[in-house]
């Protein structure tokens, strides 16, 4: 088999994990939740008249300060919402998989054998590592 098609294997076999499933539909049931999307589209035109009111010559500082405090009780009410809550955990399940997978790749790469590499305490992602091993 060749190495794309096995790639390819992969990507099957992603979607048929339980962890693709529940990111599926915990992304649907966010987006389909008109309360959820109303205040996410809040959020980003708050951010947006923060940036706006910032970039002013002559700025107004206590606005800013009030938006950016506004803008956090609304953010603090996006993220504690349980279709939000559902969809980050989901979203994190998913992303940890992919970088499980990602560092056996690279890992074998690099001339390990794919079989013993280490994946307890690898988050996958190596923005935030110090380096492998």
């Amino acid at each position: 088999m060749e190495i794309i098609e096995m790639a390819r294997e992969i990507g099957k076999a992603i979607q048929k994990d339980e962890r693709f499933a529940r990111y599926q539909v915990a992304e649907a049931i966010s987006e389909n939740d008109a309360e959820l999307q109303d205040e996410i589209g809040k959020f980003n035109m708050m951010k947006m008249s923060i940036q706006q009111e910032a970039q002013k010559e002559e700025r107004d500082d206590d606005k800013i300060a009030e938006l950016n405090k506004d803008l956090r009780v609304l953010y603090d009410s996006i993220v504690a919402n349980p279709k939000m809550v559902e969809y980050n955990e989901a979203k994190q399940a998913l992303s940890e998989l992919l970088g499980h997978i990602n560092t056996i790749i690279e890992h074998s790469a690099n001339g390990e054998d794919p079989s013993a590499v280490d994946l307890s305490g690898c988050g996958g992602s190596c923005s935030s590592c110090s380096g492998c091993h």
